[in-house]
């Protein structure tokens, strides 16, 4: 099953929602760390020493860059990613947000996350980064099994990560955590003990995201071999079930939550809205006058870093996106989504109507075999479907 991995006021799910015209997000990329997780194929770094101020000016200048033609957009949302942004200085986050706020005009209640690691050092920071202005904490977790956070190469403890909880609870109108399952030789009470302590200790929302064995990452050259599918489909069962009863509700294929506490930064993206990215490797979606163009920034930190001091920007790579490729898109990050994919959002987007674009025969077999339902709003993946989506895409977006 695919786990592979961004609205003015409180954003809702159901499926009209996703007809009305999400916002625009920026997102920053943090790219360093204190370790390198073995799981993880992320763009991120260990550096014995970071420069806080150089990347504190190349961040805003690269903002600045971009500004001119995006600021007919509204903020909607800032996502600070990484890496561990929680590693920044608060100064660093403060200025960032300073520069989105006095660059663009902002949604009154925009929502600002940051992603932080569970370690007591940065839990120590957690007030100081609210003061900056951050709003939402995302944590990385994992899990609350210390041989299986020794094992996914973690450096906090199941202890230090309720501790961290507990603060950021204390410090933040919304928070979310992490987990991971599907670890080798996990059984399905294993995880059911995962979730009841998860549980007692979530806010208004949980991710929960099934191990994959990404190529190149220390996993994948040591041989670990994840839960099978078998495995992997009851556990994805167990969390739907606990978190559902508990009130956190599916809303995209690995994140849950309570009315109103959904991410509207993620949202946004998979509903197909512009985005800017920063820093290194960091994406942008934009669009102008009817023509999509999809860049990326330079991927490796010190090369961003020097772009951007000597251009003003590090962007690696601009390209126009095809209508097809375009289609492409907003289907599979659309049926992520429990909403589904709007009709009339896909048309203003793309002028094409759905059922035009998708594989008659496909749509037919998924339709019949009950992998997705559609109605006269929109179409999405059922539960069924959810837990084969790389298949259902593949029979929607068959070519010839």
């Amino acid at each position: 099953m695919p786990v592979s991995a961004p609205d003015i006021a409180a954003a809702s799910t159901a499926p009209e929602a996703g007809a009305r015209d999400p916002g625009f997000g920026i997102y920053v990329h943090w790219p360093f760390c204190v370790s390198l997780c073995p799981y993880c194929d992320f763009n991120s770094h260990v550096a014995e020493r970071v420069d806080h101020q150089r990347w504190r000016a190349a961040l805003t200048t690269e903002l600045a860059h971009f500004r001119d033609r995006t600021r007919d957009n509204v903020v909607t949302s800032v996502f600070f990613g990484g890496g561990t942004p929680s590693l920044m200085q608060p100064e660093t986050v403060a200025r960032v947000i300073d520069a989105v706020r006095t660059g663009w005009h902002s949604a009154p209640d925009l929502e600002i996350t940051l992603e932080a690691n569970p370690s007591s050092a940065e839990a120590a920071k957690f007030r100081a980064l609210r003061d900056a202005g951050v709003n939402r904490l995302s944590l990385g977790v994992q899990s609350f099994d210390d041989a299986a956070l020794r094992f996914l190469g973690r450096r906090h403890s199941a202890a230090e990560a309720k501790r961290a909880i507990a603060v950021a609870a204390e410090n933040f109108p919304r928070f979310s955590f992490d987990l991971i399952y599907g670890l080798p030789g996990q059984t399905a009470d294993d995880w059911k003990q995962q979730l009841r302590e998860a549980l007692e200790l979530a806010g208004g929302h949980l991710s929960c995201y099934q191990l994959t064995i990404e190529s190149g990452t220390p996993f994948h050259k040591g041989g670990v071999e994840a839960a099978d599918e078998a495995t992997g489909a009851t556990l994805y069962d167990v969390t739907q079930e606990a978190l559902s009863a508990a009130g956190l509700a599916l809303y995209e294929i690995s994140n849950h939550a309570r009315p109103g506490h959904e991410c509207r930064h993620n949202v946004s993206g998979w509903r197909g809205s512009n985005y800017l990215g920063v820093g290194p490797g960091a994406h942008s979606r934009l669009t102008e006058a009817g023509r999509a163009e999809a860049s990326h920034r330079i991927l490796k930190p010190q090369r961003w870093l020097a772009k951007v001091e000597a251009t003003g920007h590090g962007t690696a790579k601009t390209m126009a996106l095809s209508t097809q490729a375009r289609i492409e898109e907003l289907v599979m990050t659309g049926l992520r989504l429990s909403e589904g994919i709007s009709r009339r959002r896909f048309a203003r987007l793309t002028g094409r109507e759905l059922e035009g674009v998708l594989d008659k025969g496909g749509l037919k077999r998924m339709t019949d075999g009950g992998f997705v339902a559609s109605d006269d709003i929109g179409l999405r993946a059922t539960p069924k479907g959810r837990l084969c989506l790389n298949a259902v895409l593949g029979q929607l977006l068959a070519q010839g």
